[in-house]
């Protein structure tokens, strides 16, 4: 019985003394000392003012300081969309505000009386409009009239983009270059800006069979892509897919509408849908316009055909 009682008067003791504390722990020490001694070396360091704290085992933002050992919340992380297109930015130019809740556009160009019955080319004229008909931007072109004569489809051009209170908000350029299916240094190109800033652009990929495409931002890398069909017939609607840059999803579509027996045969005004995610990135957003343009200089430009039947 004695030594019954002397065992629990020695556990009484350490667990009164302090002796259960790790004795390999910094800053602490056994026995009664652990009751007198502060610790020598801080267990949590004191928080400091703007710095966040990060609690252990979370993952942490990157790009942010931190205090080791100080247990806080982290933000939210941003998730990409399962689609393989760009993630949306809230960082939205002035002017393509509209363009965030949409993900159809309508393409429609302005059909030339002039060019129709006398074969001399125009400069070309659009009206985009949303799903429901509404007028979102009107689309001029600005080129020389010698370019448009003798380089045809291939001319160096300029396109406004203008709201409507007539306030440019896309810029295009494209410069003049060759065109052969069978050379993979005359390549098409189009660049795209708002309010003076290049926000992406639309490059030529060499390819002898069907037509290709890169969507690119702002720094020059491929975001998205465009393949078209290997054979066009214009009397059907010609689809252009916009696919993701591993080419594995399918994100939207350039299509060129069939407009009538009379507007096809005597002019070449095209109408174009263009559909896209709603959640897309408002800059992608304006460069696949972009490329509906190209598209429709490239393959489906060109002398009127009235002049052609004449």
């Amino acid at each position: 019985m004695s030594t019954l009682a002397t065992l629990l008067k020695s556990y009484y003791r350490h667990l009164i003394m302090g002796d259960w504390q790790n004795p390999h722990q910094a800053g602490w020490h056994s026995g009664a000392q652990a009751m007198n001694t502060p610790p020598t070396v801080p267990l949590m360091a004191p928080p400091q003012p703007g710095i966040p704290l990060v609690q252990p085992g979370l993952p942490v933002q990157p790009g942010l300081p931190m205090q080791p050992g100080l247990p806080v919340q982290p933000g939210p992380l941003m998730q990409v969309p399962p689609g393989g297109w760009p993630i949306p930015n809230s960082n939205c130019p002035p002017g393509l505000e509209y363009l965030m809740a949409l993900d159809r556009l309508m393409v429609d160009q302005q059909v030339e009386l002039l060019e129709a019955f006398t074969g001399w080319e125009s400069e070309n004229k659009y009206v985009v409009k949303d799903p429901r008909g509404q007028v979102v931007y009107y689309v001029a072109e600005e080129s020389d009239c010698c370019g448009r004569m003798c380089c045809g489809k291939y001319r160096a051009f300029d396109i406004r983009i203008v709201d409507v209170t007539m306030k440019e908000v896309i810029h295009l350029s494209r410069s003049l270059k060759c065109a052969s299916c069978f050379f993979p240094c005359c390549l098409q190109e189009l660049e795209v800006s708002s309010n003076g800033v290049q926000i992406g652009s639309i490059v030529q990929n060499w390819n002898p069979i069907r037509p290709s495409f890169s969507i690119c931002d702002a720094s020059g890398d491929s975001v998205l892509s465009i393949k078209g069909p290997i054979c066009m017939c214009s009397c059907f609607d010609i689809d252009f897919d916009v696919l993701s840059v591993d080419g594995e999803h399918k994100v939207g579509r350039i299509s060129k509408k069939w407009s009538g027996f009379a507007r096809e045969l005597f002019t070449d005004s095209d109408m174009f849908g263009i559909s896209f995610p709603a959640d897309l990135d408002v800059k992608i957003k304006a460069v696949l316009l972009g490329a509906c343009f190209l598209i429709d200089f490239m393959y489906f430009e060109g002398q009127s055909k009235a002049g052609e039947l004449g």
